[in-house]
């Protein structure tokens, strides 16, 4: 699971970092909110961890510019000072999914994680679109630009991927990682697949979004 963490204290930040990585997190941290923002418009979070009170942007604003800004749902956590029923009130009004006030318990703050994210994803839409491009994940369907687009299970899945982490890459090891785990035929096989997926995706149509980021691995782009 991927966090970010938008908190303004280093030390219960750091102390919260260091607790969810060893619980095997993936975390990212900002001290302030401009930095959470540009952290969230390029990376993919499965839950954001916000305190409410920031130096440059109060956390209701933050919560709200979030979700406005967001191309996707991200499921929020506040931690606040401030534990009256008007402030937790006025939290939820402005999107957040759940609070909960400090002092905190670290364990509980990761067991909240847990919940809000296998709770996002029961709820989450079947369907997710990048430009025209959209793919339904109940029915296994790709369609770009209304043109219906016939590929391999593993073409598929790749490209699911990529749409689901889109607007960040996906670097070569995560890709393989999660296609094959330690069962990957040789290092060839993804260029391959990367190769007839551009055939269907790109190729017939008047730009590609299958880019290759050099060093990293690969994302969607939209025109």
């Amino acid at each position: 699971m991927n966090i970010l963490i938008i908190e303004d204290n280093q030390s219960i930040a750091e102390q919260l970092i260091d607790f969810l990585t060893n619980q095997s997190f993936t975390v990212d941290y900002a001290h302030n909110g401009k930095l959470g923002l540009n952290l969230i418009r390029e990376h993919h979070y499965d839950v954001v961890i916000l305190d409410l009170t920031l130096p440059d942007i109060d956390g209701i604003e933050l919560c709200q510019m979030i979700h406005q800004q967001s191309s996707r749902r991200i499921p929020i956590l506040m931690l606040t000072a401030r534990d009256s029923l008007s402030d937790k009130i006025m939290g939820f009004n402005a999107g957040t999914d759940d609070y909960l006030t400090k002092p905190f318990e670290f364990e509980e703050v990761a067991v909240r994680c847990l919940a809000l994210s296998r709770r996002h994803q029961l709820h989450s839409d079947t369907q997710v679109q990048v430009g025209d491009l959209i793919i339904d994940s109940q029915k296994r369907t790709v369609t770009r630009a209304s043109v219906n687009i016939n590929l391999s299970a593993t073409d598929y899945d790749i490209l699911i991927k990529l749409a689901q982490a889109y607007p960040r890459a996906l670097s070569r090891n995560e890709l393989i990682s999660s296609i094959w785990g330690d069962d990957c035929p040789d290092s060839d096989v993804l260029r391959s697949h990367i190769y007839t997926l551009r055939k269907a995706i790109d190729k017939p149509f008047s730009y590609a979004m299958i880019k290759t980021i050099h060093g990293v691995g690969f994302r969607l782009v939209e025109s």
